[in-house]
């Protein structure tokens, strides 16, 4: 191997790994670090191709990175938003892709793109733009689908048309189309106008400051030990909760499955192999939450859940023969990495979603 060879493989793994550790941020910092991970995934290619690198497998590694931060932003809204009805079109707009994602990796047909558009994103986007200075609880249902729809059809359709059926990237456009660059400046300044001196005036007072760090947890949940009992007192193995958390985790996992090479299983044994875990994670969960174990580091809790699934990994290997469809184990602890990280911020941010719900929920009864 070359060393211009080692310097672009180098390079790849390092995009790679910011293209992780990023969206971690995303719960503490919302806005400012989906818009990082937004712009890190827009220049990626073009860094690669600078340095002559360009990945055959380029478009199910960006799906798979793709999915892997907007899961950590799916996760950021259970922990930080206060708008149960936002969370609902939110939960709506996540798996939606998700399951169209997943079509494509299996298909490979790209209009399953065009169908299943990646709203969710810039409806995260715009969500925390609100919150950064007024209160999201001022607006209902509606305000908060009309903003979906919105994005939606005037967005996310002609971008995802422009990308996955034109086939169509924004750098080669600008040095290939001499009148593209001109054009798409004054576009942006006619928006930019239109949001200034159209929408701003008509904008009610703000309610606070500008606010880029995710708002405190409510008292009564913002513990460990608040957030066992919580769960202790309203989950069970197998309930909603579960198989949400089964869905989450099990797209993701079929997507990372078709694009990692040494995967040779199937893509149903996959999701329900990864099903089962999530089952087994479920169960140990619930009867540490009834005996008061809880953690309020999540490094700790991770460590935790990750030492628990590479015993139960090891123990399946060893106990079940190894025949066709089977992974490797080194895969197989790429996964348990994977959905170790998945499973430890859903069980730390669920509660959190549905302690605020009801809460509203109790406040609209006494009105």
């Amino acid at each position: 191997m070359g060393s211009s060879d080692v310097g672009a493989e180098v390079l790849f793994w390092c995009v790679v790994l910011a293209r992780f550790a990023l969206p971690l941020l995303i719960p503490s910092f919302p806005l400012p670090a989906i818009l990082a991970c937004l712009l890190l995934d827009g220049v990626d290619q073009t860094i690669f191709q600078l340095f002559g690198y360009d990945p055959p497998f380029y478009q199910s590694y960006d799906k798979a990175m793709d999915v892997f931060y907007l899961s950590i932003a799916y996760l950021a809204s259970l922990r930080n938003w206060t708008n149960p009805s936002a969370v609902r079109v939110s939960r709506f707009l996540f798996f939606y892709r998700q399951i169209g994602v997943v079509a494509f990796e299996l298909t490979g047909a790209r209009f399953l793109l065009l169908l299943f558009p990646n709203t969710f994103e810039y409806y995260f986007i715009a969500y925390e733009g609100v919150r950064t200075r007024r209160n999201p609880l001022r607006y209902a249902l509606k305000f908060w689908i009309l903003v979906a729809g919105g994005i939606w059809i005037f967005v996310k359709l002609p971008q995802e048309y422009w990308i996955h059926i034109a086939q169509l990237d924004l750098t080669d456009t600008i040095r290939d189309v001499s009148w593209f660059l001109p054009a798409l400046a004054v576009a942006v300044l006619a928006l930019l106008a239109v949001l200034y001196f159209v929408v701003r005036p008509r904008l009610s007072p703000p309610d606070w400051s500008w606010r880029f760090r995710a708002d405190p947890l409510p008292e009564g949940i913002d513990e460990a030990q608040e957030r066992a009992a919580y769960q202790a007192a309203h989950r069970k193995v197998f309930d909603t909760t579960t198989l949400e958390k089964v869905f989450l985790i099990g797209l993701i996992s079929v997507i990372f499955g078709e694009l990692l090479p040494g995967v040779e299983t199937t893509s149903l044994r996959m999701f329900l192999g990864i099903a089962v875990f999530v089952v087994i994670n479920s169960a140990i969960g619930l009867w540490a939450a009834r005996r008061g174990y809880s953690w309020n580091s999540a490094v700790v809790s991770f460590a935790v859940v990750f030492a628990t699934n590479v015993v139960l990994v090891v123990l399946a290997d060893v106990l079940l023969s190894r025949g066709p469809g089977r992974m490797e184990l080194a895969d197989a602890l790429f996964f348990v990495f994977l959905f170790s990280i998945l499973i430890t911020l859903y069980d730390r941010y669920r509660p959190i979603a549905g302690y605020r719900k009801q809460s509203v929920d109790r406040t609209e009864a006494e009105r």
